[in-house]
């Protein structure tokens, strides 16, 4: 069983992604860490993120071990994640590792932007999760005050909507809901209510196919 999880940064996708794979005991890929490797790489390097030819060949090169990098989880991070995931080529390059993920006889979880559109079109579940603007960068101030990192709700609210708007504009694979996958938005529901929900939607989804 593979099930694709999208949607927008801070939504609780990759929570929800994660306590499922949990539930089902199944492999797990948090896709948006691969984009945050080849940003923290092409900062640690000097390389310009916008660049795309360099940026695909950090893609290609990239070793998996940086995934285990806690500081991929930062906000700076994700900002670069961003930047470069614009770039066809970096999409590219990793298109196939995605694929491969996805493909185990198992199946997986696969939480992004595009698991529902581009790297799994054929997922069994396709869930996209989302919150308003403003509940995220709620939630995404509340989290880093409580690490110690004094941060502005609205300096937060602001990035959160330019993040949207690049991941949702880019030509690459951008930020959209598969046509055939269940809405799940979490602005007004606690984590659990949310993973209830979502496994009430694979529920159903396997009954179906059953």
């Amino acid at each position: 069983m593979i099930i694709a999880i999208d949607g927008p940064a801070a939504a609780g996708k990759g929570t929800i992604a994660e306590r499922l794979a949990a539930h089902y005991r199944l492999p797990y890929l948090d896709t948006g860490l691969l984009y945050r490797a080849i940003g923290k790489v092409m900062a640690e390097q000097g390389l310009d993120p916008d660049d795309a030819v360099g940026a695909g060949r950090v893609a290609a090169a990239l070793d998996l071990t940086h995934l285990a990098d806690p500081q991929l989880r930062g906000r700076e991070a994700g900002e670069l994640a961003s930047r470069v995931a614009v770039h066809k080529p970096v999409r590219d390059a990793l298109l196939k590792f995605q694929r491969d993920f996805a493909a185990q006889p198992e199946g997986a979880v696969l939480d992004g932007r595009d698991i529902g559109t581009t790297i799994c079109p054929q997922a069994d579940v396709k869930i996209f999760v989302t919150a308003s603007p403003e509940v995220r960068a709620r939630r995404r101030t509340d989290e880093l005050n409580a690490k110690g990192r004094a941060v502005d709700y609205e300096r937060i609210l602001v990035e959160i909507r330019e993040r949207d708007a690049r991941d949702s504009g880019r030509t690459a694979a951008p930020l959209r809901k598969a046509a055939d996958a269940h809405l799940l938005d979490t602005s007004d529901k606690a984590i659990e209510t949310a993973f209830r929900a979502a496994v009430d939607i694979v529920e159903r989804a396997r009954a179906e196919r059953a």
